[in-house]
């Protein structure tokens, strides 16, 4: 996918993953510490954290397309790119997090209850894993910018 409308379909996917890991992160944090939440949104956790696994490797993509069609490449261009092929790791991350918190859901409801120590174990991860995520997407989101608009902040 390279345009969509005749716009560079990467301008317009990449928004979508702006919007999904930190929404994943957030959802994932109170699935994993608030049992109600997870009873009505882990379901949801999972199916974002798929589209999110989907659209990343499409977005990359198409950032590549729009990369090839210059001649030339600024050193930011270059960070910005070699960044965003890192996302496709993050992106897993997100959906193994996802996946542990349907697991904790999965086995609360056979139990009868949650575990604490599982319940902690997977709130870190799902800390650990969508702070990590979101701050990769704030870096080569910024490099990207950088990139387009020149230096940001000024």
């Amino acid at each position: 996918m390279t345009t969509v409308a005749g716009l560079p379909a990467h301008a317009l996917l990449v928004h979508a993953i702006v919007v999904l890991v930190p929404m994943i992160t957030l959802v994932g944090i109170l699935c994993a510490l608030w049992p109600a939440a997870r009873q009505r949104f882990v379901w949801g956790l999972v199916a974002l954290a798929v589209v999110n696994l989907v659209l990343t490797p499409l977005t990359v993509s198409a950032g590549e397309w729009l990369y090839n069609r210059q001649d030339s490449h600024s050193t930011i261009l270059q960070t910005h790119a070699e960044r965003g092929e890192t996302m496709i790791y993050f992106s897993i991350a997100l959906l193994v997090m996802a996946i542990a918190v349907a697991v904790l859901h999965v086995r609360a409801g056979r139990s009868g209850g949650s575990h604490r120590l599982a319940t902690v174990l997977v709130a870190v991860l799902v800390v650990v894993i969508g702070v990590a995520s979101t701050v990769q997407v704030v870096r080569i989101g910024h490099t990207g910018t950088e990139a387009k608009w020149g230096v940001v902040g000024q």
